[in-house]
């Protein structure tokens, strides 16, 4: 997991999958474990996107990491309190606290 980004209708992930591990397979277990944890109703399918060798993943991330900015809910990324990314000492990095709870 690179990045979370919890949006109020939808969920932004940049992550990475070990060779030999199905995408979808992963993300329905996902979907089926954030279910029956947080009572979470999910939409059947999900969009996704692979990043393709021209593509910056630095671009992509800095595209998510906006997404509450677009949708004026923050002024800047770093307000934006439902975002977890490894290191992240405002959201669950370490010394970091938690997501808040659903």
């Amino acid at each position: 997991m690179h990045l979370l980004l919890l949006m109020p209708d939808h969920l932004h992930a940049l992550v990475s999958f070990p060779d030999g591990e199905q995408m979808k397979k992963v993300m329905a277990s996902f979907k089926e474990h954030t279910a029956k944890r947080a009572g979470i109703g999910w939409q059947r399918d999900f969009f996704d996107h692979r990043l393709r060798a021209e593509e910056s993943f630095e671009e992509k991330a800095n595209y998510i990491r906006m997404n509450p900015v677009r949708k004026r809910l923050v002024a800047a990324p770093d307000d934006w309190i439902w975002k977890w990314e490894p290191g992240d000492q405002a959201n669950g990095g370490p010394g970091g606290p938690a997501l808040p709870r659903v």
